[in-house]
């Protein structure tokens, strides 16, 4: 399995370099790069909505540092990601995309129908409960300690060190 890191929070918007304040809210976007995902953080004053690369973005803010962190993925955020990397033949996207359907499938937002092989490949059919609409899934046969390490990064993407609010495509 390839290692990927996505960087924290710096704390610190990505337009301005201005470091942010505690509780103070601010935009993160995660932006497909040649060399994987990356987490771009932006002041809600320098705001203009997410560039049209974006994976996604959502509107998020430091926590204190007196309080435990939430962490909270909406599930729209979850099913977008999802869908976007629905077409990727890279491996690191497709453990992405079904370590994202375990998640969904715990949440109830997906159903496993049943499993397709082709060739020396294997597929899950997963429902979409939302609209009903079927999706293939690659099992790419993962242990349990690489799930882990995936969902680990994962979380990294959707969360960093920050708590979520108000999430968006």
């Amino acid at each position: 399995m390839a290692d990927y890191e996505l960087t924290r929070t710096t704390g610190q918007c990505s337009v301005t370099g201005r470091a942010f304040n505690e509780d103070e809210a601010f935009y993160s976007v995660v932006i497909e790069t040649a060399e994987g995902f990356e987490r771009r953080d932006i002041a809600e004053d320098r705001w203009d909505g997410p560039p049209e690369d974006a994976v996604c973005h959502f509107k998020t803010k430091i926590t204190k540092k007196d309080q435990p962190r939430k962490m909270f993925v909406d599930d729209d955020v979850l099913i977008n990601f999802f869908l976007r990397v629905a077409d990727s033949t890279e491996p690191l996207k497709l453990r992405f995309r079904f370590v994202l359907s375990l998640i969904l499938l715990r949440k109830r937002l997906v159903r496993y129908e049943r499993t397709i092989r082709e060739a020396d490949a294997e597929y899950w059919e997963m429902k979409l409960m939302r609209d009903k609409s079927l999706h293939k899934v690659f099992n790419p046969s993962m242990n349990d300690a690489e799930i882990e390490a995936v969902t680990g990064e994962l979380g990294a993407i959707l969360h960093g060190d920050c708590e979520e609010e108000e999430p968006s495509e």
